[in-house]
């Protein structure tokens, strides 16, 4: 398969907002795309060794306690770069997951040199009168009701809605 023919959805939970002042990924989902339909998925919670701050369990549900016992970075990274290898990964404000995991992958000296697709802004550019371009709200306009699109702010669910909000678009 050629480099950069796959296409990899892909999902981040973290402990806040930044990775540059140290906030960590502790969920990755992923789905691989050929051929327009998903035909593999990775979904994992990650345990970085730091406290969860309250703010950010309240937004995915994800507590410490959910952290026990779950692979380190250092496990996960290298199987999620396997499962991302020649492709190009799209997400829902693809900046903001980026930026976690290249963060990540910077801790264990590893490159993320993937070219990527951001949803956000695509629905920005399709979209323009949405009051707001959240995930669940371009889901909403897409595909009507949202109860079938799984739990909200956990990283296998965010990219399955991102999946399928990315294959509408580009469908036309």
């Amino acid at each position: 398969m050629g480099l950069f023919n796959r296409h990899v959805v892909v999902d981040v939970e973290t402990t806040g907002l930044s990775a540059a002042g140290g906030d960590r990924v502790i969920e990755i989902g992923a789905v691989n795309i050929q051929d327009r339909e998903i035909v593999s998925e990775f979904a994992t919670l990650v345990d970085p060794g730091v406290f969860i701050p309250w703010g950010a369990q309240r937004i995915h549900g994800i507590t410490d306690e959910m952290l026990v016992g779950q692979p380190t970075p250092e496990q996960v990274i290298p199987l999620f770069n396997e499962f991302i290898r020649e492709s190009v990964l799209v997400a829902h404000n693809a900046p903001f997951d980026l930026s976690f995991l290249r963060s990540e992958f910077d801790r264990l000296r590893m490159r993320l040199p993937h070219r990527h697709i951001c949803t956000l802004e695509m629905s920005r550019s399709r979209f323009p009168r949405l009051r707001d371009h959240k995930l669940e709200t371009v889901y909403r306009h897409l595909f009507g009701d949202t109860t079938g699109s799984g739990r909200r702010h956990r990283a296998l669910d965010d990219a399955r809605m991102t999946a399928m909000i990315w294959l509408r678009m580009e469908g036309g």
